[in-house]
């Protein structure tokens, strides 16, 4: 009881000071279910801010489709190669616990064959950059000299 009075008289000192006037939705009705749900506000929660919860197994699934473009990203091999150890310590510790969900198909990758692959998509990242910047610079040059002819026939 003293609990519920405590909290009663701090709630209506913050009142005073003005400390809920300026809340976000302040003033607009509360978004509830049709039907009595008592975990409605941690799903509005969840919607809000976006967090996804998924079993284990989907969670890593996702991860490994979105490994390789995460590697990308990175810029040395130590990192590659501790960024997919650390995804195959979350694959081996998935296989361990018990299914929350659809089955693990998702198996640990292998860490040289990932870090070659990701040094063959680099070498062609970079070979492509190359080549672009030459078709670049030889548009360049052409366009220079055609201005140069153009400024020419002026004269």
């Amino acid at each position: 009881m003293a609990i519920a009075l405590l909290a009663d008289l701090l709630v209506r000192k913050a009142i005073e000071r003005g400390d809920f006037d300026d809340l976000p939705g302040s003033g607009k009705p509360l978004d509830l279910p049709d039907r009595h749900d008592p975990d409605w506000w941690l799903k509005n929660l969840l919607k809000r801010d976006r967090f996804v919860l998924l079993p284990p197994s989907v969670q890593l699934r996702k991860e490994d489709a979105a490994l390789d473009e995460r590697l990308d990203a990175l810029w040395s091999e130590d990192d590659v190669r501790q960024e997919v150890e650390e995804f195959n310590e979350r694959v081996r510790r998935g296989r361990y616990q018990p299914p929350a969900g659809p089955p693990l198909v998702t198996m640990p990758r292998d860490v040289e064959a990932t870090v070659a692959a990701w040094a063959d998509r680099r070498a062609a990242r970079a070979a492509e950059a190359r080549a672009a910047e030459a078709r670049a610079e030889a548009h360049g040059k052409s366009r220079r000299r055609l201005v140069r002819r153009r400024r020419s026939l002026r004269a």
